[in-house]
């Protein structure tokens, strides 16, 4: 079973730095797969707030990952989700999806970002320059995107 490293913590990440880490021992790599998320501001979007289930969220976030590095062949991959208050422009989430072929590793990222956007218990809370805060609610166009994947663990 190839390598998965999940953490959900409340400081930054570097990209490069798990990058490294994620290619340290593993022979067949033709390519990693990135994506790093940002909080997006605009529309008077200040900050981001984000709670989790502990020891609930890692367990799915593993699942995912595990998923992921059935279906496409992956020989590791890094998930890191930030919580705590994020200000716009912050990094908020990593994934590295490391498999011998381009392909691959590029579609189990998207796979990966899709799942995690609707199966990871995360609860989000945006807070507005105006003093609003509101929880984030499901999007249709998300799950709709997770829903041409299948189920999880095919």
């Amino acid at each position: 079973m190839p390598c998965v490293t999940v953490r959900v913590q409340a400081e930054t990440f570097d990209a490069t730095h798990e990058t490294a880490l994620l290619l340290r021992g593993r022979d067949g790599v033709g390519g990693i797969g990135a994506f790093t998320g940002i909080v997006r501001g605009g529309d008077g979007l200040v900050a981001l707030e984000l709670e989790h289930y502990p020891g609930m969220t890692e367990s799915m976030m593993r699942r995912i990952a595990d998923s992921a590095c059935a279906r496409f062949g992956l020989t590791g991959c890094t998930v890191i989700h930030r919580v705590g208050r994020l200000e716009a422009g912050m990094p908020i989430v990593l994934v590295l999806c490391a498999a011998a072929h381009r392909k691959a590793a590029l579609e189990a990222t998207d796979f990966m970002m899709d799942w995690l956007k609707t199966g990871a218990p995360f609860w989000k809370r945006e807070e507005f320059a105006d003093g609003r805060r509101e929880w984030v609610q499901p999007r249709a166009h998300d799950d709709a995107a997770t829903a041409r994947w299948g189920a999880l663990d095919q």
